[in-house]
């Protein structure tokens, strides 16, 4: 089965057994269980059902596998001629996490 998920501000489709890199979540560990239920669609074939906005009842287990950070991004700002140049790094938070199962 299907699920078209919204979480962290992002939409995904997945299947059961998936594995997601996503925004972190705040305040939580690895092993811990998460439930969305913002579930846009579920389903295939004759049983897909689609929302607006959200499908109700539906919802999507999963578990969180590791909190880690992103690559490094540098962030260069320049003003030729002005002497003017700042360099700054960024390191996104992020989550790993399993989809265990599917509700609708």
């Amino acid at each position: 089965m299907k699920a078209t998920i919204q979480t962290q501000g992002k939409q995904y489709t997945v299947t059961e057994g998936d594995v997601l890199i996503v925004n972190r979540y705040p305040e939580t560990e690895a092993g811990q269980k998460l439930e969305i239920n913002e579930v846009l669609t579920v389903g295939e074939g004759d049983a897909f059902k689609l929302g607006a906005p959200f499908v109700s009842g539906a919802k999507v287990s999963a578990t969180i596998l590791e909190n880690k950070r992103g690559r490094k991004i540098v962030v260069f700002k320049k003003k030729k001629r002005q002497g003017y140049e700042r360099r700054r790094g960024h390191r996104q938070e992020l989550s790993v996490i399993k989809i265990d199962s599917i509700e609708s």
